[in-house]
């Protein structure tokens, strides 16, 4: 467990301080940490806690209190790992219940990085949810890197069907998508202020914030619209290849035919054929073969068929 009072930086102190809330606290506690110790912080709260069973962000207006949930997914990547977070505010402060250490190292971070002129449970919070977002940006870039190499290789012929790494990749960013989506929810949340907890001069945080997630989302959306375009472009260079491929036998076989037509010809061997008994008359078709063959070849080229 952590307790921290919110001054000019996050301030590490014993739950004794937190509780007599001479300033506005933050504190991070175990599920069963917080079963134990929440009516020793008169919130007025009385929900179950577990961090298991939690599947969304999510705030929720109560009578008396906000309560919640973060979904947070790995910075490293946005697969099936998850942090699991719970919290409940009012005016005094914000209690996060966290059955990792996500929280605690991440506070642990803002209280050794950021000092602020007017502390409050406003700026902590939205300095908590940049937190969870800051790699983000460059978690975008790296996909966008990873689709321009995907359709590099597929125009240069490396790729010859739908490969399967797209799929992993559009995966990923439904998931993105719709985290984002819920935290754009949880920010609307926080600024309507329906029961008053924060400061009306203060809600500016969560309308940055909300921003910045809009962004982000905006990028993502950009990136699904791309792989879509990459899945089009796969089909398009199957359909050319196939096309060339057709190309080539046409030719060949309007190569061949006036020489089958030639070979089905002299192949029939009438008595009175006059190049039957001719002694020139070998070496003249094989020329007229190979004249028919340049010419053809010549007329395919002129076209651009070959």
């Amino acid at each position: 467990m952590a307790y921290y009072l919110i001054k000019e930086q996050l301030t590490p102190c014993q739950r004794e301080e937190a509780v007599r809330k001479e300033y506005q606290f933050t504190a991070v506690l175990k599920p069963e940490e917080y079963r134990e110790k929440a009516e020793s912080f008169h919130m007025g709260i009385d929900i179950g806690i577990d961090t298991g069973n939690i599947h969304e962000t999510k705030a929720i207006v109560n009578y008396d209190s906000l309560t919640g949930s973060f979904n947070i997914p790995d910075h490293e990547s946005y697969g099936e790992s998850k942090f699991k977070i719970a919290f409940v505010l009012d005016e005094t402060g914000i209690i996060f219940i966290d059955s990792g250490d996500y929280v605690e190292r991440t506070l642990e971070n803002i209280r050794h990085t950021k000092k602020w002129k007017f502390p409050s449970m406003e700026r902590l919070i939205y300095d908590f949810l940049e937190e969870t977002i800051k790699y983000d940006a460059g978690l975008i870039e790296n996909v966008e890197k990873d689709l321009n190499n995907i359709e590099l290789e597929i125009m240069s012929g490396k790729i010859e069907s739908y490969p399967k790494q797209l799929n992993d990749i559009r995966s990923g960013l439904l998931d993105m998508h719709m985290h984002y989506e819920h935290l754009i929810d949880v920010a609307k949340e926080f600024e309507e202020n329906e029961n008053e907890f924060f400061q009306q001069e203060n809600l500016r945080y969560f309308r940055l914030f909300s921003e910045r997630v809009q962004r982000l989302q905006d990028n993502v959306t950009q990136q699904r619209e791309y792989i879509i375009q990459l899945r089009d472009l796969v089909s398009e260079q199957l359909s050319i290849k196939q096309n060339n491929i057709m190309t080539l036998l046409t030719v060949v076989t309007t190569i061949f035919m006036p020489l089958t037509l030639i070979a089905g010809w002299y192949g029939m061997n009438f008595v009175n054929m006059p190049e039957l008994h001719w002694p020139y008359g070998y070496p003249v078709i094989i020329v007229v073969s190979l004249m028919i063959v340049a010419g053809a070849l010549l007329y395919f080229k002129k076209k651009k068929w070959l």
